[in-house]
């Protein structure tokens, strides 16, 4: 397999009982499963710039970024989207962050991963009602 490191940010924004998401598009790893807003961090982007970035495209919101909260990792084998095998090993830099209250989100970028944003009721993440990546999990209960 191609080994394949990759280094991403991820806002948890919560709203009351809700927690905003995003669902990952056909053309993501995991599609119709939701997420934390975030992604890959370009080369000499700040970490903190890329959590804005990445909430502006993915949620059409502008963010104020808190603090790193967690660092989450997956590591597996798989194919790819691209159909390469790939040995992947994905570090997630989770920063708290927020956003207006009355902020409802849209996808802004809609020919990439995501293809949904939503606010999500937490006790149906918790419950496995809405079906969500690791990362969502560890975020949450880093703040429990």
């Amino acid at each position: 397999p191609v080994r394949l490191q990759r280094l991403a940010v991820y806002a948890l924004v919560r709203r009351g009982d809700e927690v905003l998401l995003t669902r990952i598009s056909a053309l993501g790893a995991h599609p119709g499963a939701w997420t934390l807003p975030g992604g890959g961090l370009d080369h000499g982007e700040s970490p903190r710039d890329a959590v804005v970035r990445e909430v502006r495209e993915e949620c059409g919101l502008d963010c104020v970024v808190g603090d790193l909260l967690e660092v989450h990792d997956t590591h597996f084998e798989g194919t790819a989207p691209s159909g390469r095998f790939e040995d992947f090993h994905g570090v997630h830099l989770v920063f708290t962050a927020t956003v207006p209250d009355d902020a409802e989100p849209h996808v802004v970028e809609t020919s990439g991963t995501t293809d949904a944003a939503a606010w999500m009721p937490i006790a149906d993440v918790r419950s496995g009602r809405v079906r969500v990546l690791d990362v969502v999990g560890a975020a949450l209960a880093s703040v429990d």
